[in-house]
């Protein structure tokens, strides 16, 4: 039973609980952000730089992949106005609409998913800059209450009290 005790203590030291607590609620601060980045950053990013969605960003490690991406670029190309101008070749590399998406790609080998990298590299770096902005805030605020404490005049020492107390009663009996 000793063994049980001892855990119970640990389980119930005040910075367990503080460290759950604040895993929980990091859990759903990064759902947050992973939502911000996702649904709200992400697109008009991607909007920005010529519809690119970076989610189904990769580079085929596959003959089969190569292979199906090429079918698939020629069927569009077909519908689409030729564009050789240099502009056109570099955003065909990140043109998304005439290659297979990453999941269908992923079933007919393996790809590096460099997109799903970058998403979470922005996400990253929003995440930290929101801690950041927290810590800052936090820090501002305790430096303006120890500037408050600091300000309001100390309470006197027990000593001055009682010398006080005397002399009133001093005062009082002439």
């Amino acid at each position: 039973m000793g063994i049980l005790k001892e855990f119970r203590e640990f389980a119930m030291r005040g910075n367990v609980v503080d460290l759950a607590v604040g895993v929980i609620i990091g859990a759903a601060f990064g759902g947050i952000v992973k939502s911000l980045v996702d649904d709200v950053l992400m697109p008009p990013i991607g909007k920005m730089v010529g519809n690119l969605d970076f989610s189904n960003l990769y580079i085929s490690l596959s003959d089969k992949i190569d292979a199906a991406n090429t079918a698939l670029a020629k069927k569009v190309a077909a519908t689409q106005p030729a564009d050789d101008s240099m502009i056109g070749s570099v955003t065909s590399l990140f043109d998304t609409a005439s290659r297979l998406p990453l999941a269908e790609a992923k079933k007919l080998g393996p790809v590096i998913a460099y997109g799903n990298f970058i998403t979470l590299t922005i996400n990253f770096i929003i995440v930290a800059f929101c801690v950041f902005i927290v810590i800052k805030l936090m820090n501002t605020a305790k430096k303006r209450f120890e500037k408050e404490q600091a300000a309001a005049p100390a309470p006197p020492a027990p000593e001055v009290v009682l010398l006080g107390e005397i002399r009133d009663i001093l005062k009082q009996s002439k």
